[in-house]
């Protein structure tokens, strides 16, 4: 029973990870209909742009801020200026097309122009494991767990509880009549961009001590965040908390009682069976939208 428990408290943390990145996916598609199979790359490029500050000298913290900044600048507003832009007017699939290529492109630029070697990340949270009730849980598990809650309540709060998330909502349910109302439509994406990027950083912080910087690392986090925002429906933000956790407790269930060598094919698994049984996704509803 103690070793189910230690697996499904470190599973959580590190679904919690995959949330993460999985709300970004959510978000853009409701706010601007907009897919972003770059995603696992938005995730790679602040682990290597953090340890680039740290090179020069700044602490983890200032170098998360600064990484923050260049995020919302590069990922958020550029993404959304140079490549969203031009392209949604002609429909989902080019804009598909798109990211897909960008996300090769930043692989193989950050693999030639930096290195193809993986290279050690410095962890936020102190070494060592926090006894509870004679389970062994790690720092980094309870202060991933901490951060991405408090992220993730944040996050709704500000959706909820303010004139400017609410404003968000509406985009996201209603184009036309956020617009009619009197809503800043493209101000209200644009923000929304802005948060995708830096929830990118944070995904990026915590996860990047345990799959290392590597030029590919966005390749299993992305995926495995898609697989995420799809499991627990993709209109739905709470429903990417959702699919997230259940990849990460499952994965280590299936990893530590079945085989190690399934690991890896637990979300891929979990994916057909919800778009098999119940397309929507857990929490998800179904709608018709026009793009």
């Amino acid at each position: 029973m103690g070793d189910l428990i230690h697996l499904i408290l470190s599973g959580t943390a590190t679904g919690a990870i995959y949330a993460l990145a999985a709300l970004g996916f959510t978000l853009l598609w409701q706010a601007a209909g907009v897919i972003n199979f770059a995603q696992g790359e938005f995730v790679m490029l602040p682990a290597f742009a953090m340890l680039f500050f740290i090179a020069v000298g700044a602490p983890l913290w200032l170098s998360f801020l600064l990484t923050c900044a260049v995020a919302m600048v590069v990922l958020g507003y550029g993404f959304k200026r140079v490549i969203v832009d031009p392209l949604i007017k002609h429909g989902v699939i080019p804009l598909v097309i798109a990211t897909l290529g960008l996300s090769i492109a930043v692989k193989s630029i950050v693999r030639a122009g930096y290195s193809a070697e993986a290279h050690p990340f410095p962890s936020a949270f102190p070494a060592g494991q926090l006894s509870l009730g004679g389970i062994a849980v790690s720092y980094a598990d309870i202060g991933t767990l901490v951060l991405a809650g408090l992220i993730v309540i944040g996050l709704q709060m500000f959706l909820n509880k303010t004139v400017t998330g609410r404003a968000m909502q509406a985009v996201a349910q209603n184009t036309d009549a956020a617009r009619v109302l009197g809503i800043d439509v493209k101000r209200m994406v644009l923000y929304v961009f802005l948060i995708n990027a830096v929830l990118s950083v944070v995904a990026a912080l915590l996860v990047t001590p345990t799959y290392l910087a590597k030029f590919d690392m966005g390749d299993s986090i992305g995926q495995k965040a898609f697989f995420a925002a799809i499991i627990g429906g993709f209109n739905q933000t709470r429903g990417a908390l959702l699919g997230g956790v259940l990849i990460g407790i499952l994965e280590n269930v299936v990893g530590f009682y079945v085989s190690p060598a399934y690991k890896e094919g637990v979300a891929l698994v979990l994916f057909l069976a919800v778009i098999l049984f119940r397309p929507e996704g857990l929490l998800g509803k179904a709608e018709e939208r026009k793009v």
